[in-house]
């Protein structure tokens, strides 16, 4: 009787477990097709800010290359990450680059930088960082808009010694109170310009979209 017993609770608690097992497994699997879907958007929503759609005619998710490895520590990357390219028709019109400032005041600031064919930049936004809120966040285009003033730069315009901020005899911007943080992000942007011309070959390449690395698209690293 009392095995009996035993048996039919063990067999009710191995029920139990099963269910409880299944039921968070679906949960599970929801959630990180929820929490996808959402990086997805965002990262959309990021790269079409830099190259708006009116200004391609591809999926700008979906078109990528990855970063050779010898640019890595130039783009400030530890593990390389991919090159989203923006075409009219199949002409690739601008790349954008994802690319860190190692050196802010409190870390690392990760970008994205968009450029042109013409080697002009198309825009810069900062996607993450720790700066001091007040001072260093001026970096977020929702609080101050002194990240635009990369629109339309390029090498040779500003001159090389003038890709700086003006305390330092250059023509950016400083924020008041905070110097060392928009100096790291105009010296990479700077780096992240300087590669593209290094590598204007390779990245303005005409190729078929059956050539990139889709398999990884959804990666913002």
């Amino acid at each position: 009787m009392l095995g009996r017993s035993i048996g039919k609770n063990s067999l009710l608690l191995a029920s139990f477990a099963l269910v409880t097992a299944a039921l968070l497994g679906g949960t599970y699997q929801l959630t990180r097709e929820h929490i996808a879907q959402a990086e997805r958007a965002a990262a959309q929503a990021a790269l079409t800010e830099i190259i708006p759609d009116e200004q391609h005619t591809n999926n700008l998710l979906e078109d990528t290359l990855s970063i050779p490895e010898p640019a890595w520590a130039q783009l400030g990357l530890a593990n390389g990450g991919l090159i989203h390219r923006a075409r009219m028709n199949q002409e690739i019109t601008g790349v954008i680059i994802p690319s860190v400032a190692p050196d802010g005041y409190s870390g690392a600031i990760s970008m994205l930088v968009g450029v042109n064919r013409d080697g002009t930049l198309a825009g810069v936004r900062v996607l993450a960082h720790r700066e001091t809120p007040g001072l260093g966040d001026k970096l977020d285009l929702s609080r101050d808009d002194w990240i635009l003033s990369f629109d339309g730069r390029a090498l040779g315009q500003p001159p090389a010694e003038r890709w700086a901020v003006r305390k330092d005899g250059g023509d950016f911007d400083q924020f008041t109170g905070a110097t060392i943080t928009p100096r790291a992000v105009v010296r990479q942007v700077r780096r992240t310009l300087e590669f593209v011309d290094e590598y204007r070959e390779l990245l303005f390449a005409t190729t078929s979209t059956a050539d990139t690395d889709t398999s990884h698209a959804a990666s913002m690293h």
